[in-house]
C-alpha cells in the first residue's frame, strides 16, 4: 500500500508528458504554414531590439508607442526600399532576357575571336575537350533563355495569383514582430524557465543562440548586402546592362561561403575583356578583387566584434542544405542549426569536464582524508 500513491503519481506525470507532447505536435502542425514568415519576424526582432530599446526610452517607457514607432521606422526604412529594389530586379530581368532572345549573342564570332589569339598549344587542347562545337552551345544557350523567360514569366503569374497569401503571411509576420518587439525578453525568460534543462546549460544556450543570430545577419547579411551595392555600382559605372540585377545576384552568392561575389563580378570583368571594353573589365576584375572582396575583412569584424566558431565548410553545407530543404530561408536558418548544434556538443563536453574534474577532486579529498586518519586508528 505504500508503494500506491508513488506508481499513480508517476502515470499521472507520464501522462501529462504525452498530453504535452501531443498538444505541441498539434500546435506546430498548425502554425507550419507560417513558419517562414514566424522566423522572420523573430529574428528581425532580435536585430532590430536595441532600436526598441533606444525608442523606449524617448518615449518614456510606453510599450505599446515604442514597439509601434519601431515598427513603422523599420517599415519605412527597411521593407519599402526592399520591396522598390525587388520590383526593379524583376523588371531588369524581364528586359534582359527579352534582349537576348531578340539580339542572341553570337557565341560563335566571339569564340572566334579568342581561339585564334589563343597559342597554339591551347588551341590544340581546345579542339581534343570538344569545346570547338560552338553551335551546339549556341542551340542550348537560346533554350535556355526561353526557358528562362517562361519560367519568370510563371514566377510573375504565380506570385500575382499568390498576392492574398503574401500579403497575409506578411501581416502576420509584422503583428507577431510588433509583439516580439514589446515581450521579447519576457517571453525569452518565461521559455527559458519552462525549458526541462538546467537553467546554466538553457542560458548557455539562449547566449549561443542570439550571438549566432546576430553574426549570420549583421556579419553575413550586411556584407552581402555591402558587397551587391559595391558591385551594383561598379557594373554601373562600367556601362552594364541591368547592373542593379546582378548587383542583388552578388549580394546572394556573397551569403554562400566559399563562393561569394567573385562569381559574378570576375564572369563580368573578362566578358568585358572578351568583348573589347579593356578599361571596363580591368576596373570592374580591380574594383572586385581590392575593394568588393576586401570589404568582408574589413565590416565583420566591426559589425560583429568576435568570430561565430563556426568553420566555413560547415557553413556551406548547411547554407545550401538549408536552402534546398525549405528555400530562400535556408541561407539564415541553415548556420542557425549548424551553430546550435556544435554548441550543444560543446556545452556537453564541458559538462562532462567538470564532472570529470569532481570525481577526481572527490577521490583525492576521500584518499587525503584516509591517509589523515590511518595515524589515529593505529593509535
Amino acid at each position: 500500500m505504500a508503494h500506491q500513491p508513488t506508481r499513480t503519481e508517476d502515470l499521472q506525470q507520464a501522462s501529462f508528458l504525452i498530453i504535452l507532447a501531443v498538444v505541441s505536435l498539434l500546435m506546430a502542425v498548425i502554425v507550419y504554414p507560417f513558419a517562414q514568415p514566424l522566423l522572420w519576424a523573430g529574428l528581425a526582432a532580435i536585430m532590430f531590439q536595441p532600436l526598441y530599446r533606444n525608442v523606449l526610452r524617448r518615449v518614456r517607457g510606453r510599450r505599446n508607442p515604442a514597439a509601434g514607432l519601431s515598427l513603422l521606422i523599420i517599415f519605412i526604412l527597411v521593407l519599402v526600399p526592399a520591396a522598390w529594389i525587388a520590383s526593379m530586379v524583376i523588371q531588369q530581368a524581364l528586359v534582359l532576357v527579352a534582349t537576348l532572345q531578340q539580339q542572341p549573342i553570337d557565341l560563335a564570332v566571339l569564340f572566334d575571336s579568342v581561339y585564334t589569339n589563343l597559342p597554339e598549344v591551347a588551341r590544340d587542347a581546345v579542339d581534343r575537350s570538344g569545346w570547338a562545337d560552338i553551335a551546339s552551345v549556341q542551340t542550348r544557350l537560346q533554350e535556355l533563355l526561353s526557358e528562362s523567360a517562361g519560367m519568370i514569366a510563371t514566377q510573375a503569374v504565380s506570385i500575382g495569383s499568390g498576392a492574398l497569401s503574401f500579403f497575409l503571411s506578411f501581416g502576420v509576420a509584422l503583428y507577431v514582430m510588433f509583439f516580439l518587439l514589446r515581450d521579447g525578453e519576457r517571453i525569452g525568460r518565461t521559455v527559458l524557465c519552462a525549458v526541462p534543462v538546467e537553467r546554466s546549460i538553457a542560458d548557455r544556450l539562449a547566449e549561443r543562440f542570439l550571438g549566432i543570430v546576430r553574426a549570420t545577419i549583421k556579419g553575413t547579411g550586411v556584407v552581402a548586402l555591402v558587397q551587391g551595392a559595391l558591385g551594383w555600382i561598379t557594373l554601373m559605372i562600367a556601362g552594364v546592362p541591368s547592373a542593379l540585377l546582378f548587383g542583388v545576384i552578388m549580394a546572394i552568392f556573397a551569403l554562400v561561403p566559399v563562393i561569394g561575389a567573385g562569381a559574378v563580378w570576375v564572369p563580368a570583368g573578362l566578358w568585358l575583356l572578351i568583348t573589347g571594353e579593356t578599361w571596363q573589365g580591368l576596373f570592374v576584375l580591380l574594383t572586385g578583387f581590392f575593394i568588393i572582396s576586401s570589404s568582408d575583412n574589413v565590416l565583420r569584424p566591426i559589425l560583429v566584434g568576435r568570430d561565430t566558431g563556426i568553420p566555413d565548410w560547415i557553413i556551406l553545407i548547411t547554407t545550401l542544405g538549408g536552402i534546398s530543404l525549405v528555400g530562400f530561408s535556408g541561407i539564415v536558418l541553415g548556420p542557425l542549426v549548424a551553430g546550435l548544434f556544435l554548441a550543444s556538443w560543446s556545452i556537453l563536453r564541458e559538462q562532462r569536464d567538470v564532472d570529470e574534474e569532481t570525481v577526481r577532486q572527490d577521490s583525492i579529498n576521500i584518499d587525503a582524508s584516509g591517509r589523515s586518519t590511518e595515524p589515529s586508528a593505529a593509535g
